[in-house]
């Protein structure tokens, strides 16, 4: 029996999520966790902003004798380039900007991360990727059949600057993650990036180039980097009234930065998983998460959220252009591809993973979580 279609009265999640649930009021329960971490995890008020400041002048007095005070991502996006400007600009940090070659770039974001850094007198870390090692386990991660295609890319980001800190022997990465923009995305849909048992399990099954240089964070790694070496994560967005389309201007205005015109899209690989990948073979749009979080958070109308998902995510000419672009690059025939997207998707549980670890010691990962995020 085909369950009948439904969707949020308030944002736009519907049942294209497998385990979305909706409530009398009319809410779904994506929105709901919103309004659950919203009360948890922003603080935009004077009592963050204090506590904000405080821990600024902490590095700065626990850092001055070395070179960074603290180490931050930058993409191209809007997200990393606003706390770029934010901790150099208006904290008066000095950081050490990270950023990840894994082959995908666009010229645009390119463009974005090299005119930053210029204007903002700031050293650039860019490390990057051996291709034939990146590209056997995107490859594999495609042969996989699994949603999350991008968590190669955001593991090995988030164990460059995990790692990049710990040599340079600074405490601090100020992150760009928010929940204003970010926190509506249903487990379902994307496995998280942060297991790498996961990761070795798909590669192993479907890839072919032993892995000697990338990137990675074992358990193991996570309680030596993060409760033994004391490195912090600072989700500094969280602690302001972080407008999307205001820090765009912004940016636009202070440091020439341009639009790539769709969330993530600075990377080609991106463009083509959120445009193509996952609305052809699970008819997931990301879309929907990201507005949703936008439209719980008082920045985009539900009728301009439809609007834009009654247009495809890309045009035409470039979804196809991204397509044969990845299908070459990754060293795929047309049969090959086809046969990919035409086989029965599959989740985290058909592979190895750290799922049921993470599940069992769960307060002990809350409390771990919450320790290397505070801010006092």
């Amino acid at each position: 029996m085909i369950e009948q279609y439904k969707i949020c009265e308030r944002c736009v999640m519907d049942t294209s999520v497998p385990d979305i649930e909706f409530y009398e009021d009319g809410r779904c329960s994506l929105c709901k966790h919103y309004d659950d971490v919203l009360v948890n995890e922003i603080h935009d008020d004077e009592v963050g902003k204090r506590q904000l400041e405080s821990l600024v002048s902490q590095i700065k007095r626990t850092s001055s004798a070395g070179k960074y005070d603290c180490v931050i991502g930058v993409s191209g996006g809007v997200d990393s380039s606003y706390v770029a400007h934010l901790v150099t600009k208006v904290y008066g940090l000095r950081p050490l900007a990270v950023h990840l070659d894994n082959g995908w770039n666009t010229e645009l974001a390119t463009a974005n991360v090299e005119s930053l850094v210029k204007k903002l007198n700031i050293d650039l870390y860019t490390e990057v990727l051996r291709w034939s090692e990146f590209r056997d386990i995107q490859a594999s991660f495609i042969k996989a059949s699994v949603s999350n295609i991008e968590i190669p890319t955001d593991h090995a980001i988030w164990a460059t600057l995990v790692r990049t800190a710990s040599r340079e022997n600074i405490k601090f990465i100020f992150a760009g993650n928010n929940v204003v923009t970010e926190s509506i995305m249903p487990s379902s849909w994307l496995y998280g990036s942060k297991d790498f048992r996961f990761i070795k399990a798909i590669h192993k099954q479907f890839g072919r180039v032993t892995l000697k240089s990338y990137p990675y964070l074992s358990l193991i790694d996570y309680v030596w980097y993060f409760l033994l070496k004391k490195i912090r994560w600072v989700p500094v967005l969280n602690y302001l009234t972080f407008v999307k389309v205001e820090a765009k201007q912004f940016l636009m205005k202070e440091y020439g930065w341009r639009d790539y015109g769709g969330k993530h899209y600075e990377s080609i690989f991106t463009r083509f998983f959120h445009a193509y990948y996952l609305p052809e073979k699970f008819n997931y749009d990301l879309r929907r998460s990201y507005n949703s979080a936008l439209i719980c958070s008082g920045q985009l109308s539900r009728e301009d959220a439809l609007l834009e998902l009654d247009a495809p995510p890309a045009p035409s000419e470039v979804l196809e252009q991204d397509r044969s672009y990845v299908i070459k690059k990754l060293g795929f025939s047309e049969e090959e591809f086809s046969k990919i997207m035409n086989a029965s998707p599959k989740t985290e549980a058909d592979y190895a993973n750290n799922h049921r670890i993470w599940e069992h010691f769960s307060s002990i990962v809350s409390w771990a979580r919450n320790h290397i995020t505070r801010v006092e």
